[in-house]
């Protein structure tokens, strides 16, 4: 069951959506409040902002949720697609008025190339793992236009460790995460948050230039990767 999907659904149909748990590996669960999927732009960070602003050309949303960020380049007349991997989401962003969404895994699309690759909501971390992001960097070249680029944001989690050690096996910045609706839980999954220096390495390492274009003052931070 897509428990991620149902709660969109209820919060697009009938606002307000139960409350929407998203358990993970290091801590107690979170309350996640599922309007945030739902902003318009003057609700929006200035680092989703600064990341809206540097899209140029043909554009793909990944990890578009309802559309939120894609609705907003459209408005300004950008060729856009959200995708998603739920498809509620899509059913969802298509009667919010976007006019291109797809259902798919960035991980195995290759239908078309596009000039800007956006992940917002650390959606870049979807790769899973530090040989997921890797394998990620490599692969994703071939969905891109000469003069192409990537935008995502991502964080630093080594604050997380303070008080307790940091993993002996596997990169601090792997994690786990499901979510739960309704009591019902869906499906573990792997997510990756990784720190500046990690991220800038393995791009060199794959060909990329990074640009940190944006850092919140909070371990969060904007990345501009261009090969």
């Amino acid at each position: 069951m897509d428990v991620f999907g149902e709660a969109l659904k209820d919060q697009y149909t009938k606002p307000p959506a139960e409350t929407l748990w998203v358990h993970n590996s290091y801590d107690e669960p979170e309350e996640m409040p599922v309007d945030i999927y739902f902003r318009n732009e003057s609700e929006m960070p200035e680092l989703e902002l600064k990341a809206l602003d540097l899209c140029k050309g043909k554009v793909l949303d990944v990890g578009a949720g309802v559309g939120s960020h894609a609705l907003i380049l459209q408005q300004r007349g950008l060729n856009v697609t959200g995708m998603d991997i739920s498809a509620p989401a899509v059913q969802i962003m298509k009667q919010r008025g976007l006019k291109q969404a797809i259902e798919g895994d960035i991980l195995k699309y290759k239908d078309q190339k596009y000039d800007t690759l956006l992940f917002m909501m650390n959606g870049i971390g979807l790769t899973g793992s530090i040989p997921g992001l890797k394998a990620f960097l490599k692969h994703v070249k071939s969905l891109l236009n000469p003069g192409g680029q990537l935008v995502f944001d991502s964080s630093d989690l080594s604050y997380l460790y303070q008080e307790i050690p940091f993993p002996s096996n596997g990169y601090f910045g792997e994690v786990s995460f499901r979510y739960e609706y309704k009591s019902i839980k869906g499906n573990w999954f792997k997510w990756i948050y990784v720190d500046q220096k990690t991220l800038t390495d393995l791009a060199k390492d794959s060909g990329w230039t990074t640009e940190i274009i944006f850092e919140d003052g909070q371990d969060q931070y904007l990345a501009r990767l261009t090969f």
